[in-house]
């Protein structure tokens, strides 16, 4: 059994966008952009929690497929209908205002964010770490409703929970990996920018956090408040590199293997949380509780809370929409 296509891909046309859902679409965009401005907090988790992770992946991959074929077509004469078609498939009523929100907050939340780092970490981390532990939920409620190749859905397998206990280590090991210190020279800035946007687009990993581990998360920011053209030109680049090869990969992997993709991303998230731990040192390392210990402790608490309350915000839309479509 495969999972249910979307408007987009199965070519059925898409509903109307209200100005409550273009408003509520800018939002999730700058929630997105937000989190991306924050080392340990993944882009692709909040597009996960926010129900749009896999409307941004699909009508990315299609945007990069009209590219892709707009630039080799046209010069060997094949025109631009396959380009156009590719383009049509993209949700840009949806794509549009979460764009538009992720680049609003990334030019706004870079300095509020960092100030809220510097000045609360412990409460701030205990926030994120709340946020995290609970998404986990999603990318493990989907992965139990998809089908393996022999049509079983469910419970997870014990070779299931195998690879997410081998990704889960992978992940939490490759996130306390010491900061590094590299030249933001442009040589340096293209393959990070390709590493913090494949970050973007995993749920669990963070970009902002692969900068930190390359020393390169503090240029970043400096460069995005002082407006470095120069720089995020350089990184743009990389960004684009990196799109065109993670996407149309995580792209292939959910239409064609969407429970084991879904299952390993569960993993990635998990391992990814022990960067989030409240009390650190200075470089970085998890030591044991201290004072403050109530508000990264409520922090949690609060931010676990919000996940819950969107899912449960969810799972009862979607249960009046089965019912009116029944009826």
């Amino acid at each position: 059994m495969s999972h249910p296509l979307s408007p987009v891909e199965s070519g059925e046309p898409q509903a109307p966008r209200t100005a409550g859902l273009v408003a509520l679409d800018v939002v999730r965009g700058a929630a997105i952009g937000t989190a991306e401005t924050v080392p340990g907090i993944s882009g692709g988790t909040v597009a996960l929690m926010t129900g749009v992770y896999e409307t941004l992946l699909t009508s990315a991959g299609h945007l990069i497929a009209g590219v892709r074929h707009a630039v080799t077509d046209v010069p060997r004469g094949r025109g631009l209908g396959e380009a156009r078609a590719q383009l049509a498939r993209v949700a840009w009523r949806v794509l549009v205002p979460i764009i538009l929100g992720m680049g609003v907050a990334l030019l706004t939340m870079a300095h509020v964010m960092e100030g809220l780092l510097a000045d609360h970490p412990e409460t701030m981390r205990g926030l994120f770490l709340g946020l995290v532990l609970a998404s986990l939920a999603v990318p493990f409620r989907h992965s139990r409703a998809a089908a393996t190749r022999s049509g079983r859905d469910g419970a997870w397998t014990m070779r299931e929970w195998a690879l997410v206990a081998l990704a889960t280590v992978a992940v939490a090991v490759l996130v306390s990996l010491p900061a590094g210190n590299l030249s933001p020279e442009p040589y340096v800035l293209v393959p990070a920018g390709a590493l913090a946007v494949s970050a973007l687009v995993l749920p669990g990993l963070s970009g902002s956090f692969l900068l930190l581990t390359l020393g390169l998360y503090e240029p970043t920011i400096a460069a995005l408040n002082d407006r470095d053209w120069a720089y995020l030109a350089a990184f743009a680049v990389g960004a684009a590199i990196g799109l065109v090869t993670i996407v149309k990969a995580l792209q292939w992997l959910l239409e064609h293997h969407r429970r084991i993709t879904l299952v390993i991303l569960t993993g990635v998230m998990a391992g990814s949380a022990i960067a989030l731990w409240p009390w650190q040192d200075a470089d970085g390392g998890r030591v044991a509780p201290h004072d403050p210990m109530l508000a990264p402790v409520l922090a949690g608490l609060l931010g676990a809370a919000l996940v819950v309350a969107v899912l449960v915000v969810e799972h009862r839309t979607l249960a009046r929409r089965s019912d009116a479509t029944d009826a």
